[in-house]
């Protein structure tokens, strides 16, 4: 996209300008405090900007010059400003004031020297920073130093060891690239981290049903556990975590797909109506179960948040077994054909299906069929399920635990027919 026209720049700017500095003054009205800036001085301020920009497009000399009298100014403001202090007694010591003017100033040459978009997303970015300011320092008061680490680690697996990986094979006893190999780590590691942050940060307290949905989004396994745990402890919420425990497998085979899709969008689509049925089937059972047995009961223990999925230790762990179920599949497929592929869907269905669902979307039942690949991912699922249904009745006793374990017994015939029928295909 190119920078727009000057004929039509121009009245953007003016836009752009006065809704910056309307934002601006209603926030500031706020502290019943003068600040420099505002409805008239941002739209000047980017005119001034745009018309120093234009008077030298190459050298940028005058808008620098003008750049450095504002700065002069909001220098010689700041300074006097930092020598009173707000209503609590603490200096005034914020930059918001001066950053703003800079970026009112700097508005005249983006909007004349990129496309449109560059221009309307600064504006909206900054007025959201600018009167968000409550409910950010309230998050940043809320969140833990754990919670920047995790945050620090996240951007470690995927900012300073994705890009270093090689993004050929290094073995010949499998296709699977190192490249590939933490691209599935990252896949489940944002996947999970996504549901953990919504977890603890948006979910309502006490949302039992949210939890397991979210819970499935990080794994519908570890949710079973322990909902399961909480249907026999917590009498107040045992047809929340029953219910939960259906939803949250139903909530699996929606993860299983977006996983799916983001290594292989063609395979994703002949998994589409399987998974999304079995999905529907999950909710339609978990939804009577709820809505013909339970009351709405809030729990203290119903909304807490699982531990965090994002320990690097764990995402060595996934790397492992990635690396060796794409090993194992390699070899079952060449000595043992398609019985060898299910067989091993099966085994791994009953501990931790991910690792064995990417190795599929990466290549990894070469030159089976589509079909083939599709039913083996359906086989893993159902086995899964069949392992939840034991879980469940383990930790939550048969009498507890008697409808949800029939559910994943359902869920998994109907994912066994399924595999069944496709496996032909």
């Amino acid at each position: 996209m190119s920078p727009l026209v000057p004929t039509l720049s121009f009245p953007l700017l003016l836009a752009l300008g006065f809704f910056f500095g309307l934002a601006f003054e209603e926030f500031h009205a706020q502290d019943q405090q003068v600040r420099p800036g505002g409805v008239r001085s941002f739209p000047l301020l980017g005119l001034s900007g745009a018309l120093l920009y234009r008077l030298d497009t190459t050298h940028l000399l005058p808008l620098t010059a003008g750049l450095l009298v504002l700065g002069a100014w909001l220098t010689a403001y700041y300074l006097r400003h930092i020598e009173k202090t707000d209503p609590e007694g603490r200096p005034n010591v914020g930059l918001m004031v001066p950053i703003c003017n800079v970026l009112a100033y700097l508005l005249g040459p983006i909007a004349l020297a990129e496309p449109p978009w560059v221009a309307v997303g600064v504006t909206v970015v900054a007025v959201l920073l600018l009167t968000a300011r409550e409910k950010l320092h309230g998050l940043a008061r809320r969140l833990e130093i754990s919670e920047i680490v995790i945050a620090g680690k996240f951007l470690i697996l995927t900012g300073l060891v994705l890009p270093f990986l090689p993004t050929e094979p290094v073995t010949t006893l499998t296709d699977i690239t190192p490249h590939q190999v933490w691209l599935a780590v990252l896949a489940v590691c944002s996947l999970s981290y996504a549901s953990y942050l919504l977890q603890r940060y948006v979910a309502p307290t006490g949302a039992g049903l949210w939890v397991a949905i979210l819970g499935g989004l990080y794994s519908s396994t570890a949710t079973t556990i322990v909902l399961a745990r909480r249907a026999r402890t917590d009498q107040a919420t045992l047809w929340q975590a029953q219910a939960g425990i259906i939803l949250a497998t139903a909530v699996m085979y929606v993860r299983i797909l977006v996983i799916v899709a983001l290594f292989n969008l063609p395979f994703a689509a002949r998994l589409t109506v399987p998974l999304l049925g079995l999905s529907l089937f999950g909710l339609v059972l978990g939804a009577l179960w709820y809505w013909a047995r339970a009351t709405p009961i809030r729990s203290e223990t119903a909304g807490k948040p699982p531990t965090n999925p994002l320990e690097l230790t764990a995402a060595f762990i996934f790397a492992a077994l990635f690396v060796v179920i794409s090993l194992a599949s390699t070899s079952v497929r060449t000595q043992f054909g398609e019985g060898g592929l299910f067989a091993l869907a099966a085994v791994v269905g009953a501990t931790y299906i991910d690792p064995f669902v990417l190795n599929i979307a990466a290549g990894g039942t070469a030159p089976f069929s589509v079909g083939i690949a599709v039913a083996a991912i359906l086989i893993a699922a159902s086995t899964n399920n069949l392992a939840k249904a034991g879980y469940a009745a383990g930790f939550a006793g048969g009498r507890f635990a008697a409808a949800p374990a029939g559910a994943l017994c359902l869920l998994a015939l109907a994912g066994g027919i399924a595999a069944w029928v496709l496996g032909g295909s």
